[in-house]
């Protein structure tokens, strides 16, 4: 998969931060994930690198999420830049969420 620079993204900016959020349709643990992942990274950025979300949903598309091994929802996972890391929860700890993705808050 390639990835392209955001428009307006400086010369020399870091690679994007590639997410991928796992639901399980309207529960409400996915419901407040996507909420805290919107709070954790407003306007599609963090500390001014681009960051593109996918947000697919497992009831929708249970092959995407057993393909990638997810076992439960929701389940977060950074895609890129390496390695792969994974969060699952809710991700109300916007803290510990933004350490486990390698993030600095």
């Amino acid at each position: 998969m390639k990835h392209e620079p955001a428009r307006g993204a400086a010369p020399g900016s870091r690679e994007p931060l590639s997410l991928r959020l796992y639901v399980a349709g309207q529960a409400p643990n996915s419901a407040a994930a996507i909420r805290n992942l919107g709070i954790l990274f407003p306007g599609g950025e963090s500390s001014g690198q681009p960051v593109k979300i996918e947000i697919v949903d497992v009831l929708r598309e249970p092959l995407r999420g057993l393909a990638d091994g997810v076992l439960l929802s929701p389940t977060l996972v950074r895609l890129a830049p390496p390695p792969v890391r994974r969060v699952v929860g809710n991700l109300s700890n916007h803290e510990a969420v933004l350490l486990a993705l390698g993030v600095a808050p």
